[in-house]
């Protein structure tokens, strides 16, 4: 029995290399001219939890994560005291990741194996759906997710997400992710090595702005890097998402077609994680049984992880709110209440776990 992936990205490929693990055959299916490549200035951060399952049972990550420690959260109002603040010298609370890097990770191990192919997709016909029993569809262009999976809740944040990547004079630890909520959005600088760090700015404008533009307000809220070079800047409308149907016939939606989430909190790619390990725990038991892997799964999917990932998605969206409510208010009410709930031991612990574990703890 074969599986079908369609979309080449890093979701797919993970996917992918978790159902080979199975002993599962997989055909991914690309329909664009070129396979997804990606900038050297995208990064993903990977909670701990998520980390630890990547290794053990899709493939071993470790050589090209950079080890966050510690967070640092500031606003505008007050740059120079961290509101809140996760640390941990010990053990990493997350990892970041470049996209590339773990791109030709994933299809090194892929080539591997002699129950994988990649193939060219021109367009969708009857035959892809008689061909596989189950069929992922994980590029949210694609023809099919534009034809099956069009029913989404949805929000616009009226802002533009800009990504680079900022050279700095080498650290000798450089492993504090800092976020600040500007009065125009937050602003992330999330190390990837001692002398580079990747910036996430999610700017309140329909409109796109200048690099120069954006470059100025890099070096204005830059915590204490000495910058010696700012890589060109990359940019996507920002908004989310969440499907309220996640399957037709053997047709399971996954990855971004699923949910798509404001990026403050780096959680995006990890609620595709946590999605891929309840996949792999509901396919198990159907392999331990006997049975066959076929549209009975998404159904299971679907039941499971629905609910869960709304929730999530929506305690992400009320962060964004409350700290955007906070930066038009005049007074500091806000702010104070926010770092004393910060401070509280409890409230610290159970953020964390919700960061790297999500509602599935």
């Amino acid at each position: 029995m074969k599986i079908c992936i369609i979309g080449d990205g890093l979701v797919g490929l993970t996917l992918a290399n978790m159902l080979l693990r199975k002993g599962l055959a997989v055909d991914i299916l690309s329909s664009k001219k070129k396979k997804s490549t990606y900038d050297e200035s995208r990064t993903l951060g990977i909670s701990r939890s998520n980390v630890e399952y990547f290794n053990k049972e899709i493939a071993d990550i470790e050589s090209i994560l950079w080890p966050i420690n510690n967070i640092k959260i500031y606003t505008e109002k007050n740059t120079k005291n961290e509101l809140i603040r996760f640390n941990n010298d010990e053990k990493k609370i997350f990892s970041i990741v470049k996209n590339n890097h773990l791109q030709k990770l994933l299809k090194n191990e892929l080539n591997k194996n002699k129950l994988f192919k990649f193939k060219s997709m021109k367009k969708y016909n009857k035959l892809v759906k008689q061909k596989y029993k189950l069929i992922f569809i994980c590029d949210a262009k694609n023809e099919i997710a534009k034809k099956f999976f069009f029913n989404k809740i949805k929000k616009s944040y009226n802002s533009i997400a800009y990504t680079t990547l900022i050279t700095h004079k080498e650290l000798k630890k450089n492993n504090t992710a800092f976020q600040n909520f500007t009065y125009k959005g937050p602003i992330a600088f999330l190390p990837v090595s001692k002398t580079q760090t990747s910036v996430v700015y999610s700017f309140k404008s329909k409109d796109k702005k200048d690099d120069s533009f954006i470059k100025d307000l890099i070096k204005k809220y830059n915590p204490s890097y000495v910058i010696t070079k700012i890589n060109k800047c990359n940019y996507f409308e920002l908004k989310s998402y969440n499907l309220r149907n996640y399957f037709v016939d053997n047709f399971l939606a996954f990855g971004d077609l699923l949910h798509q989430i404001h990026p403050l909190a780096g959680q995006g790619f990890n609620m595709s994680l946590r999605d891929i390990k309840l996949l792999s725990i509901l396919i198990d038991k159907r392999i331990n049984l006997g049975l066959e892997i076929d549209s009975s799964v998404c159904k299971d999917f679907q039941k499971n992880s629905r609910d869960k990932n709304y929730l999530f998605s929506t305690g992400i969206d009320w962060i964004y709110e409350l700290f955007n409510l906070e930066s038009k208010m005049k007074s500091n009410f806000l702010s104070n209440s926010i770092n004393i709930f910060g401070k509280n031991k409890i409230m610290n612990s159970l953020l964390r776990k919700f960061a790297d574990r999500g509602l599935r703890m």
